[in-house]
């Protein structure tokens, strides 16, 4: 069973598995920082500093008016979240967007590198003796030693 455990894990899909995510966690943590370092303040300089993070309705309990939202989670009250939410919404589609343009950079350079590496294949090899000028040579060999 162990033999076999070192043998799935020894195949290259789950080893490229593995540095993918392992990949994937530190991508994460610089995709976050750029959207909360530098794109989020520029949207909240151009939209007027809208942040609905602190948007909740009270379900249940007691809340004093105008409290934050973890102010409201503390005093033990019910809260319905919509504005994390809709922070996490805006969040997700703004990272999901620099992925996209993250990938389409990548996929563009990798065709420019691929399309660099097919370019000397595609051109043509030197073109050999034609069939006639074989033929012509053989007979010219043929005539030479017939006449020696």
């Amino acid at each position: 069973m162990f033999q076999e455990f070192r043998t799935f894990i020894a195949k290259g899909n789950v080893m490229d598995m593995a540095v993918g995510i392992i990949i994937g966690a530190a991508f994460t943590a610089i995709v976050s920082s750029m959207v909360a370092d530098l794109i989020n303040p520029i949207i909240g300089l151009v939209s007027g500093g809208v942040d609905f993070t602190n948007n909740y309705a009270v379900l249940g309990g007691e809340v004093p008016a105008g409290a934050s939202l973890e102010a409201a989670r503390e005093a033990g009250a019910s809260v319905f979240a919509y504005g994390a939410f809709i922070m996490a919404v805006i969040n997700f589609l703004i990272i999901a967007w620099v992925v996209f343009l993250l990938v389409k950079m990548v996929n563009r350079i990798k065709d420019a590198a691929t399309a660099e590496e097919d370019a000397p294949a595609t051109q043509e090899a030197p073109a050999g003796p034609t069939e006639l000028e074989i033929l012509m040579e053989i007979r010219d060999v043929l005539h030479k030693q017939s006449a020696s």
